[in-house]
């Protein structure tokens, strides 16, 4: 009777957990629709728009230049010490390009900015929704979503991109930087075998997927900060939820966005 009864309670609590998931997602979509559609709506707040896209985009420059810089000379070592092991260091470059362009650029930047930017955005949205700064909005016959979502959702969408394609040049630069003057690699053959093998398909892909990512990171950040309750303590456990949900969206979604391009 114990063994059935604690697998009954186990089975219960997966179920509460599926049901519990599944909610939140048909929660969140009905806000991302609800987003979308307050996006064709005029007129735009140009101005807040901006003002989010420096939240976002321009004060993560510094981290994402960090980032990228380090992760491309990390790459060049450890694709040195394979190809070295099969007497073909001169294919280093070969490696680098293409991974920065279509996976190690988007993806690290989006999980950047969604420890970032994203705890920022939900962090913002909570204290505003408990300390009633949202409800005083709708009061004002000023809808919440169009004037706090959407000009983050559109920062988000178009800042990704641009914050992608500086990891990507700096994280080649860097493995430059480690393959010639580290690992004393010829510079010309170098950058012949970076461009040879890289296709404009991997650095559009790249940039694709970050917009989405971008999506993510905005809608889940928004989703969570504006649904906070319960004081200091909710707004905490939205902000934890925002990046944590936002970073595994961003590695399921990778997968899917790369079976598809590729």
């Amino acid at each position: 009777m114990d063994d059935k009864g604690f697998f009954m309670r186990l089975l219960e609590d997966v179920g509460l957990a599926v049901a519990h998931f599944v909610e939140e997602m048909g929660r969140i979509m009905v806000f991302f629709i609800e987003t979308l559609l307050w996006l064709f709506r005029p007129p735009l707040n140009l101005r807040n728009i901006f003002k989010q896209m420096e939240e976002i985009g321009v004060n993560s420059v510094g981290v994402v230049i960090i980032m990228a810089s380090f992760t491309g000379m990390v790459l060049a070592l450890q694709s040195y010490t394979g190809f070295k092991r099969l007497n073909a260091e001169s294919l280093v470059g070969t490696v680098v390009a293409p991974s920065m362009t279509r996976e190690l650029g988007p993806v690290l930047t989006s999980l950047i900015v969604a420890g970032r930017a994203g705890a920022s955005m939900a962090a913002e949205l909570g204290t505003m929704r408990v300390t009633e700064q949202i409800d005083a909005l709708a009061t004002m016959a000023t809808n919440p979503i169009k004037y706090l979502t959407v000009p983050r959702v559109i920062a988000g969408f178009i800042m990704l991109p641009l914050l992608t394609i500086i990891s990507n040049m700096l994280g080649i630069f860097g493995g430059y930087l480690v393959g010639v003057k580290v690992l004393d690699a010829n510079p010309v053959v170098y950058m012949r075998r970076s461009f040879d093998y890289l296709e404009m398909n991997d650095v559009f892909s790249g940039i694709f997927k970050a917009s989405i990512f971008g999506l993510i990171i905005a809608v889940i950040s928004c989703y969570k900060g504006f649904y906070a309750a319960g004081g200091a303590e909710g707004v905490g456990k939205a902000t934890t939820g925002a990046v944590v949900i936002s970073m595994m969206l961003i590695l399921i979604s990778d997968y899917f966005l790369t079976a598809i391009l590729f």
